[in-house]
C-alpha cells in the first residue's frame, strides 16, 4: 500500500492504552512501516468525547506523543497529516 491511515482514539485512557509499551497504536504504526508503507495519515478519533468536546489541547498532546513514537520507527512527523475526527458525529 502507498498510504496508511492510523486511527488513534482520543478518549481519556484509550489513547494512553494504545500508545503504551504494548499498545495497538504502536503495534499498528510499526507494522505499517515494516510493511513498507511510506506515507502515513493519523486520524485522531473520538474528538467529540474529549473534555471539552474537540479540545485542541488534547489533540496537540496526542499529536506530540504519536509524532515522537513514529519518528523513532522511521517516519518523518513533519510529513504526517494529523486530522481530528469523530466517527460518531461524522466530523
Amino acid at each position: 500500500a502507498d498510504c496508511a491511515v492510523l486511527i488513534v482514539a482520543a478518549g481519556t485512557g484509550e489513547f494512553e492504552a494504545g500508545i503504551s509499551k504494548n499498545g495497538q497504536t504502536r503495534e499498528h504504526a510499526l507494522l505499517a512501516y515494516t510493511l513498507g508503507v511510506k506515507q502515513l495519515i493519523v486520524g485522531v478519533n473520538k474528538m467529540d468525547s474529549t473534555e471539552p468536546p474537540y479540545a485542541e489541547g488534547r489533540f496537540e498532546e496526542i499529536k506530540k506523543e504519536v509524532s515522537a513514537y513514529i519518528k523513532k520507527i522511521g517516519y518523518n512527523p513533519a510529513a504526517v497529516a494529523f486530522v481530528p475526527i469523530s466517527g460518531w458525529s461524522g466530523d
